[in-house]
Formats: C-alpha cells, sequence, structure tokens
C-alpha cells in the first residue's frame, strides 16, 4: 500500500508529465487520498479534478460526482467546473443534456476554444459528422492556427468522403509546419486515393518531399512507389516521362526493402544476443 506522501508525489508528477494514468490515479485516490484530501492544501483541487477525469475513464461515475460536488462547494460560479460538469454527462453518454450545457457555456464565452472543442468531440461521439463539422469550421474562423483542429477537420472530410476538402486541411497543417513528414505522407495518401493525373502529380510530390524529410519514412516510400506505378500506365505522359516513373518506383522499392533488409538483421542480433545470455546464467547455475 503506498502511503499517503508517495500518492501525493505520484499524482503531482502524472500532472506535471501530462498523464492521464486513470487506473493509478483511482487506485491512488482509493488506497491512500480519500480520507486525507484536506491534508494537501491548495493542491486538492488539482487533484480532485485529476480524479474526477480519472474516474469518468473507468466509470465511475459515482466518484467522479463526489468529487464535482466538492469543486461546486468551493467554485459555484466557476467555467472551468462547469465543463467538468459536462464531462460526467459525456461519461454517462447524456449527449443532449452536455450539447445543452454547452451552449450555453459558448454563448457565456465565445472566446473559449476548450469548449468549443469538447462541443465537437460530444457531436462526433453521437455520429453526427456533418454537425461536428460545420461546428468545427466556425471553430477554425475564430482560430485558425490550431493545427489540432485541423487535423481533426481532415478526419472528418474522409469520414464523409470530401477528399479534396480533407486534402485543403493538410495545406494548412503543411503551411503552419513545413517540416513535418507526417503531413506530406498523410497530404500525399489523400491525394493518391483521389486520383486523377493531377492528384497523382502532388502525390508524388508530397511523398517525395516526405522521404527528403525523413528517408526512413516507409509508408512515403511505399506511397511513392505506388503512384509511380500509377503515373506509369497513364496515356498522358510519354515515354519519357514513364521511364522516369519506372525509375522511382524501381529506386522507392530497393529502399524498402533494404530497410527491412537492415530490420531483420538488427533482429537477428538482438535474438543472438538474448540467446548469449542465457547461455552465460545457464553456465553460472551450472557451476
Amino acid at each position: 500500500m503506498v502511503n499517503f506522501s508517495e500518492a501525493q508525489e505520484k499524482l503531482k508528477k502524472y500532472r506535471e508529465d501530462n498523464e492521464r494514468k486513470s487506473k493509478e490515479v483511482l487506485e491512488l485516490w482509493d488506497s491512500s487520498v480519500k480520507h486525507k484530501i484536506n491534508q494537501l492544501g491548495n493542491d486538492r483541487y488539482l487533484v480532485l479534478e485529476q480524479v474526477l477525469i480519472a474516474a469518468c475513464d473507468c466509470n465511475r461515475i459515482d466518484v467522479a460526482k463526489a468529487c464535482l460536488q466538492m469543486l461546486l462547494n468551493k467554485f459555484p460560479d466557476s467555467l472551468r467546473v462547469r465543463r467538468l460538469a459536462i464531462t460526467i454527462l459525456e461519461a454517462e453518454e447524456k449527449y443532449d443534456e452536455a450539447l445543452e450545457s454547452l451552449d450555453k457555456l459558448i454563448k457565456a464565452d465565445e472566446t473559449n476554444a476548450q469548449t468549443r472543442r469538447h462541443k465537437v468531440a460530444i457531436l462526433k461521439a453521437k455520429c453526427q459528422i456533418s454537425e461536428a463539422i460545420k461546428e468545427l469550421v466556425e471553430y477554425l474562423k475564430k482560430f485558425m492556427v490550431d493545427q489540432e483542429g485541423w487535423q481533426e477537420l481532415s478526419n472528418l472530410y474522409l469520414l464523409e468522403g470530401e477528399y479534396a476538402k480533407s486534402a485543403y486541411c493538410m495545406e494548412e497543417m503543411i503551411l503552419h509546419n513545413s517540416q513535418n513528414h507526417l503531413y506530406h505522407q498523410r497530404n500525399a495518401d489523400i491525394r493518391y486515393t483521389q486520383g486523377g493525373a493531377e492528384n497523382l502529380e502532388l502525390a508524388r510530390a508530397h511523398y517525395s518531399y516526405a522521404i527528403l524529410l525523413n528517408p526512413n519514412n516507409v509508408r512515403a516510400l511505399y506511397g511513392l512507389y505506388l503512384t509511380a506505378r500509377s503515373l506509369m500506365s497513364s496515356q498522358k505522359n510519354n515515354q519519357t516521362k514513364k521511364n522516369t516513373f519506372k525509375k522511382i518506383a524501381t529506386l522507392s522499392l530497393k529502399r524498402v526493402e533494404h530497410i527491412y533488409s537492415e530490420k531483420r538483421q538488427l533482429n537477428k542480433k538482438d535474438q543472438l544476443f538474448e540467446l548469449e545470455t542465457l547461455m552465460g546464467w545457464l553456465h553460472l547455475s551450472l557451476n
């Protein structure tokens, strides 16, 4: 059993490292913290919030509501505490009540990004994808530099089969961070899925740049191989271009094979090291 001081330090470390660890948090709460919460001083409110979120994750609604009540006693008019109450409604799958409460919070403070993002998450949980898209578009009109928002909008458009709009969102993300190879790879994936000569050329360009940024990006390498093969079969390209695409496809595939070959060799070395270690232990035990 963990003593009170150790539990306090562990909870603090989880918060500082931005780790939820919901199961561990609840175990510490039940075993050490619950009956000594007032001994934490002002940190008790941070712990109550931490435990409330963990309880929602683990479907311990009774614990979450007990923490919420203690927070409401101290901060009855806090928007942050009201958002936590909505989190409990969400955990109980009372989505309509949660959305109604969120709309009230948005009217009270339209500049609160977290509240708007929470509403998008609930709409998505209800499988109301088109409504989630509308809400997220309105959100991004006010918070245009939110890269996670653009990424989520891209994913939502993919669910609806809106590939052109999804690719536009990825281009916005590339504008924010052009050196992220995963953004270029994702944009290329979408362009390749769209098909057509123009989109395939864009896919080739973005796959190539992703490989330039990270030569070990196997997905981008294989995507470049598939794109080059598709361009080879296009009737719009002359023989010179087709030969170029053939070279690109060949080089990409060779690079993929080389990476997997190196990986297999490393695995063999690791297995050999483990075997030698086991043999050493066996030799010591026999002696």
